[in-house]
């Protein structure tokens, strides 16, 4: 991982090889309760063909284990304002903007304070610009309060995003995923107020370039 700090943002790349990262006819399980690390639909997909030998002898596997096939996760570019209120995180294949809470409503919230449709129409020119078809709005909280409530906010901020996107978005076929997820999937430690700042968020995310 590489940090160039700039004069008004952070900037950080991340790129990780995985290459056999599990084993064929192995068994994996998992409760069904257990959050995935990603939202849904945000999993990484780039893929590369990685030249392996399966029967190498400098791999050690367990009697009757094969190599599953390799896999190249996206590159991430994570640009972060100094503030924090705004953070673009970047792959080969997509972009996704996030913006707090704090700058687009007022403490739970659901209602647009003065500044946030300037910002949203901004992210809509892009998404013009990259010609995108189809666009995911999720809404994230903190882990205060019911979880419920968390979901419910969540989801109508996201929708109340997406509304303001649409008045912008020229493209007349395009797809809007939109979700509320509440406390799941943070960004930050929910264990101090600078990090449940950061995960009350609502993130907008498009594929690059798909015109």
């Amino acid at each position: 991982m590489t940090t160039r700090h700039r004069t008004t943002a952070t900037t950080v790349v991340v790129g990780l090889v995985i290459a056999g990262a599990h084993l064929i006819g192995a068994t994996g399980a998992h409760a069904d309760d257990v959050t995935p690390s990603v939202p849904p639909g945000t999993e990484p997909s780039a893929s590369a063909p990685v030249a392996l030998k399966p029967d190498s002898p400098r791999l050690k596997l367990p009697q009757g284990g094969t190599l599953a096939p390799p896999k190249v996760l996206d590159l991430v570019e994570v640009v972060e304002d100094l503030g924090g209120e705004q953070r673009r995180q970047e792959t080969n294949q997509t972009v996704m903007m996030a913006l707090q809470s704090e700058v687009l409503f007022p403490e739970d919230s659901a209602v647009f304070n003065a500044q946030a449709a300037a910002r949203i129409q901004a992210i809509a020119q892009e998404i013009n610009q990259q010609k995108a078809a189809r666009i995911r709005v999720f809404g994230f909280t903190d882990d205060q309060g019911s979880y419920e409530h968390g979901k419910e906010l969540s989801k109508k901020r996201a929708d109340a995003v997406q509304a303001e996107l649409v008045k912008t978005v020229t493209n007349p076929s395009v797809v809007f995923d939109v979700r509320g997820y509440s406390e799941d999937y943070p960004i930050a430690d929910n264990g101090t107020e600078e990090g449940r700042k950061k995960n009350r968020r609502v993130e907008i995310t498009f594929p690059r370039g798909a015109g």
